[in-house]
């Protein structure tokens, strides 16, 4: 059956993207890099990984990817946000489910391929990938990320989760817990638990610590794997980070 993937590649209610709005265009998933939307480049990365099944696709509207992602990708309606999208994925894809997002324009298949294999190895019933700080300054000198400074280490993000096993669930309900209090920092640090936050405070929380902790809350093994290259870590959230990613393309493919 393969690996089941989840492009989030909609807007937030209510909200065109500016960059989507500056280039007259409904959505940043169809923002062109080198002449070709992000988003097919998203989808024809995943298609080179032998492991990959079904791909979908959260947007709320489909028919403006028509000709733009091939015919056999599917489409799932967002939610009320993208952990609730993450879980609507969950009930109808099933585990093992792999989720990044549509301005992820420089997604490679080894990077896929390497993120699954250690999270397979790891044991663990979801994991996120991340590029630590090293990686990101060798890899894309200049570029200006957020950074989650631990004890054992900066990184950040690489839009690119594995929700291995139905265990999973647990750490996309705390997700919509977290999400639900975005906006109200003491709740969120309820949940949390001051000792952690006190650890993050004082530089004393590590990679592994963040993982028990959200493992005890979720009842769900977590991982976080570190990618080698630090260009997972690029991803299009605003106009300087698509001439990054425009620069990075072309200056590879003239070598």
């Amino acid at each position: 059956m393969g690996l089941n993937v989840l492009i989030l590649a909609g807007s937030r209610a209510g909200r065109v993207d500016p960059m989507a709005q500056a280039a007259g265009l409904s959505h940043k998933a169809l923002l062109p890099v080198c002449g070709t939307p992000m988003i097919s480049r998203v989808v024809t990365a995943l298609k080179s990984v032998e492991t990959i099944g079904r791909i979908a696709i959260c947007i709320e509207r489909p028919d403006v990817l028509d000709g733009v992602v091939p015919d056999d990708v599917t489409f799932i309606p967002p939610a009320a946000g993208p952990s609730a999208s993450v879980m609507n994925a969950l009930d109808t894809l099933g585990t093992p489910l792999l989720v990044t997002t549509a301005d992820h324009a420089l997604l490679q298949p080894g990077w896929v391929r390497s993120f699954v294999q250690a999270a397979q190895e790891s044991g663990c019933d979801v994991a996120a990938a991340i590029a630590m700080e090293q990686s990101i300054l060798r890899d894309v000198p200049g570029t200006k990320r957020t950074m989650i400074r631990l004890a054992d280490g900066a990184f950040s993000g690489c839009n690119m989760f594995l929700f291995r096993t139905p265990a999973a669930a647990g750490v996309i309900r705390l997700w919509q817990k977290l999400e639900a209090d975005r906006k109200h920092p003491l709740k969120m640090a309820r949940i949390l638990g001051p000792g952690i936050l006190l650890r993050f405070v004082f530089r004393r929380l590590t990679r592994a610590d963040v993982c028990r902790r959200i493992g005890r809350l979720s009842h769900a093994r977590v991982a976080l794997i570190p990618l080698a290259d630090g260009r997972a870590a690029v991803d299009v959230d605003k106009p300087a980070d698509l001439e990054l990613v425009i620069h990075l393309l072309s200056t590879a493919s003239a070598t």
